[in-house]
């Protein structure tokens, strides 16, 4: 193999591992600014939330009574079912949960859901470990860090040569949760991501018909990490240069795409917060897909648009995320079930241009199979569009033609839920209570959103996990 830059050269400089190990036994609460705590909260509060909401689907049902099966009775809560698991299958299946439906936040720059890896194993960790629900806020806020920066360090070239690394980077941020709230040194942190190095994976295999296994990617990250910590504080032997290495996680699966600079992976860590960047979901779908369901709602609502006057519909959209919402194009204008249609940029357009909306509902087998949701997908089609500022933000451009011959243009140049065009507190509340609320009463989810909101006031994540129990 031909030599390595000198900035992934493993030989020069503090290992990358090392540096996060000790940012992980170093953080200290009151380093932490006031509004990236108050924002860690809400986006565990919309992780929640989801996780709730998904507990009634069909695939959700199946992952718990089959890990349920394997792992046997446990102490730790299943979120909206009436079951106990073992702390790691906790883990597996609440994070399957979180991510399941597609409606769960991702960091901007690393295309990453670190949140759906992240909340259940702190809550579950601080929860086995008797951490405070302050200790539990911190660790999954470390994990959002790290995540973040090791994603973004890829310059989204992992999805580019088929990788998901929701769970092939969330893992190594949720070995810095896990070490804290168990009690791990820096050095034993280090080697839990040296051992992870052989287990982080992820394939976007599931595009190509719609299938499951995506939403297992951030239960596997979870679980992986604590096996991988408790290896750690054995002492068991790992390499340091988990990332840099010869054989690392950016040269082994970017190979002559890796980025030459790894900096990022530790940039300004305890200085600048990258909890700051991560965007919360509208919409349950793919992030890709929501710049143009907002431009479609809002040619619908500007010209009173109906589907019938629609003639042709074209997305303009950044060439590094054709690969996962426009091709191929013909599935895209079929979407074999709800998974598929998430990440369908043609159904998300249809979908908002037929019913005014994209909600859960618009997920449902007879919305898929709808004859005018498909008359829709099949006048849709996309062009690139490189002055998009992606990954920064998922932005992009509708031009719809019109049967009378108007072209129609609106631009989103910053996706809804991201820093530069946040949701609100009010609509984060409202999001979370109508997810909560298709399987918990009013009262039991208004219960659970004041949890979460003290968390960092309670004594333990006790209360919370035994709240969001089925």
């Amino acid at each position: 193999m031909d030599s390595l830059p000198q900035s992934l050269d493993a030989s020069v400089g503090t290992p990358i591992s090392t540096q996060l190990g000790e940012f992980a036994t170093s953080l200290r609460w009151e380093e932490i600014p006031a509004d990236v705590v108050a924002q860690a909260k809400r986006h565990m509060l919309d992780a929640l939330g989801i996780a709730l909401a998904a507990s009634g689907f069909d695939f959700a049902r199946r992952t718990a009574l089959a890990i349920g099966g394997l792992a046997g009775q446990g102490t730790h809560p299943v979120v909206g079912l009436p079951m106990r698991l073992p702390l790691r299958d906790a883990v597996l299946v609440n994070g399957s949960f979180i991510h399941g439906l597609d409606y769960d936040d991702t960091h901007s720059d690393s295309v990453v859901h670190a949140s759906a890896s992240a909340v259940p194993t702190a809550l579950h960790m601080a929860r086995e470990h008797g951490a405070s629900g302050a200790e539990a806020v911190l660790a999954y806020i470390l994990g959002i860090e790290a995540s973040a920066r090791i994603g973004a360090a890829a310059q989204s070239l992992f999805h580019q040569v088929g990788f998901h690394p929701t769970g092939m980077v969330g893992t190594f941020g949720c070995a810095l949760t896990a070490g804290r709230l168990a009690g791990a040194t820096a050095a034993q942190i280090a080697a839990a991501q040296g051992i992870l190095l052989s287990t982080a994976a992820g394939s976007l295999e599931f595009l190509e018909d719609g299938s499951w296994t995506k939403r297992l990617h951030p239960g596997f990250a979870g679980a992986n990490a604590i096996t991988a910590v408790a290896l750690g504080r054995g002492g068991f032997k790992a390499p340091p240069a988990a990332y840099e290495g010869r054989f690392g996680l950016f040269r082994m699966h970017l190979q002559e795409k890796t980025p030459g600079d790894l900096s990022r992976c530790t940039d300004a860590l305890g200085e600048l917060w990258e909890m700051r960047n991560n965007a919360l979901k509208p919409y349950p779908a793919c992030h890709f897909n929501h710049a143009f369901a907002d431009a479609a709602l809002a040619l619908r609502a500007a010209h009173g648009l109906r589907p019938e006057e629609v003639k042709r519909v074209t997305a303009r959209i950044h060439p590094r995320q054709v690969k996962v919402v426009c091709e191929p194009e013909a599935s895209k204008r079929r979407p074999a079930n709800s998974y598929d249609a998430q990440f369908s940029v043609h159904y998300a357009i249809a979908s908002c241009l037929l019913h005014g909306r994209f909600t859960l509902d618009e997920l449902e087998e007879d919305r898929i199979r709808d004859p005018r949701a498909l008359a829709l997908c099949d006048r849709t089609g996309y062009e690139l569009d490189e002055t998009l500022n992606f990954p920064r933000y998922y932005g992009g451009e509708l031009a719809i033609e019109t049967m009378d011959g108007r072209t129609l243009t609106h631009r989103e140049p910053m996706n809804r839920g991201s820093d530069g065009n946040p949701l609100s507190s009010a609509d984060v509340e409202r999001k979370f209570t109508d997810n909560a609320r298709r399987v918990f009463s009013a009262d039991r989810a208004q219960r659970v959103l004041e949890l979460v909101m003290g968390l960092d006031s309670a004594p333990d994540t006790v209360a919370l996990t035994e709240a969001l129990n089925g």
